[in-house]
């Protein structure tokens, strides 16, 4: 595994002030990507070039902030931007909105925000001035907010009869087909447009809504350079997170003082917070597949799941590893562990530009069922594999963990997770159907069951697809059982 190490550090080693470790040191998280405002309002260009490409001619697409979330009372949720805002922009104010007009070829973009206000600053910070919103943006018509109201009630009255069509962010679908239905602010928006203005005189064509998801959602699944080095930093910081959870396992009592280094670790290398829950399971705790109590003791002999992953700059991270306690893995828990690695490792064979989701579901799906086959967990009768394996092999990454993308073939700059699992959970067996089926294959799996009960594996990396195949963003956490023992070993020795 590569290391990196300050030069002051090793001049030190190399003075004898610090006495040599063992084995080397644990992972250090690189620098975080550094960029130039140009490169920064570069980026932010391409993307908002690439929407207005899609954009049909004679349209206007209206993003709109998020809202904030109430927490309790006078106390909110951490406010995070809506993805597609931020996207487009990098602004984190609340009560912004973008506006981006394409009328006879010629694109308009504005943004609004509300005016600073010192009352406001003095109890919640420094709001986004003028020049403030031009430079991180690099837009440059930034209007007052409520100037946003004026420019949407003049498309609800038709007032430019040349503008046709209305992008906004659906969270439904735009209500046309039956069945279907909008919700949110931005629904309510569409009925308002769709209906024809009041007054008199002939009635002017209604607008067309479309649902601009359709637009962004399909960008995003592409990964420029500048995002995937954001993104490899989110992966690097939960790497460090995780192997400090390792390096502390042997000592503690109890989940959550797992589960409190690796956030320490997400706020003292300065991610956003984390991408979702962490998730981090000791003994039969992880055969829960969103396990978030982190309650229970850790005990040696026990493996941990700790499916953990850092947010920084809006994209986040998605990693999963099992661990034994105490360093190293019994038999049974070797036996699960394999099946899991070698389903990753097929799954990796598979992925490359032109193959699908599909593909890489079979690729795990085949080795599953065979390694179960093998360990007496399934019958060549019964080949129920899903009893213990109940989840797809991997989802798109990016600004949300489960991130948007209606595109199943890869394409290289797609960014995945590959994350096979086995979840011997105690209780599997007693919500099966009582037929003459499914008690054969009880009493045939009976003495495999009771072997590996309560034993659950995930792998998780984080994968991006490349021009001949995929890379491993998370290739620096160690994923083999040898290198895992080895790791943790090393750090018992450097601390004896």
């Amino acid at each position: 595994m590569k290391r990196i190490f300050t030069i002051a550090l090793i001049a030190m080693f190399a003075a004898g002030a610090i006495p040599a470790l063992a084995s080397p040191a644990p992972f250090i998280t690189p620098p975080a990507p550094q960029f130039t405002e140009a490169e920064r309002q570069a980026e932010l260009a391409r993307r908002r070039a690439a929407v207005e490409a899609k954009m049909v001619d004679n349209s206007v697409m209206v993003l709109l902030s998020a809202e904030p979330k109430l927490y309790t009372g006078d106390v909110d949720y951490v406010f995070r931007q809506e993805n597609d805002l931020y996207y487009l922009t990098n602004l984190k104010q609340q009560d912004a909105t973008l506006v981006i007009q394409k009328k006879a070829g010629k694109i308009t973009e504005t943004v609004y925000l509300p005016k600073r206000d010192p009352s406001q600053e003095t109890w919640k910070g420094k709001m986004y001035s003028v020049e403030d919103a031009e430079r991180i943006s690099g837009i440059k018509r930034v209007l007052p907010a409520e100037e946003a109201q004026i420019a949407i009630d003049a498309l609800k009255r038709r007032s430019d009869p040349a503008i046709q069509t209305v992008y906004l962010l659906l969270e439904g679908d735009t209500g046309e087909p039956d069945g279907q239905r909008e919700f949110g602010r931005e629904a309510a928006l569409s009925k308002q447009l769709k209906a024809a203005p009041a007054g008199k005189g002939p009635r002017p064509r209604p607008l067309k809504v479309l649902n601009g998801r359709d637009i962004i959602d399909d960008l995003r699944m592409i990964k420029s350079r500048y995002e995937q080095k954001l993104l490899q930093h989110a992966v690097d910081i939960s790497t460090e997170a995780h192997e400090r959870a390792w390096m502390i396992a042997g000592n503690v009592s109890m989940e959550y003082e797992l589960q409190a280094e690796v956030e320490y670790t997400f706020r003292r290398r300065n991610a956003d917070f984390w991408g979702y829950p962490s998730i981090v399971g000791a003994g039969a705790n992880g055969t829960t597949l969103h396990y978030e109590e982190s309650q229970g003791p850790v005990r040696l002999g026990d493996l941990v799941l700790m499916d953990v992953g850092a947010e920084y700059d809006h994209l986040t991270a998605d990693v999963t590893r099992t661990f034994p306690v105490n360093g190293k893995f019994s038999k049974e828990q070797a036996d699960i562990y394999q099946i899991v690695y070698d389903a990753q490792e097929a799954v990796a064979k598979a992925a490359k530009p032109g193959a699908s989701m599909m593909d890489i579901e079979f690729a795990a799906d085949e080795v599953l069922k065979n390694g179960l086959l093998k360990l007496g967990l399934i019958t060549p009768e019964n080949p129920q594999y899903q009893l213990w394996y109940m989840h797809g092999v991997g989802h798109w990454l990016g600004m949300n963990v489960h991130d948007v993308g209606s595109r199943f073939t890869f394409e290289p700059g797609m960014t995945f997770t590959n994350e096979p699992g086995i979840y011997i959970r105690a209780d599997a067996l007693d919500y099966l159907p009582d037929t003459p089926e499914n008690r054969a294959f009880k009493a045939k799996i009976r003495p495999a069951f009771e072997k590996y009960k309560n034993i659950g594996v995930r792998i998780e990396d984080d994968m991006i697809i490349t021009p001949t195949g995929v890379e491993w963003m998370t290739k620096n956490l160690p994923r083999k059982m040898s290198d895992i023992e080895d790791f943790i070993a090393a750090n018992k020795r450097s601390q004896q």
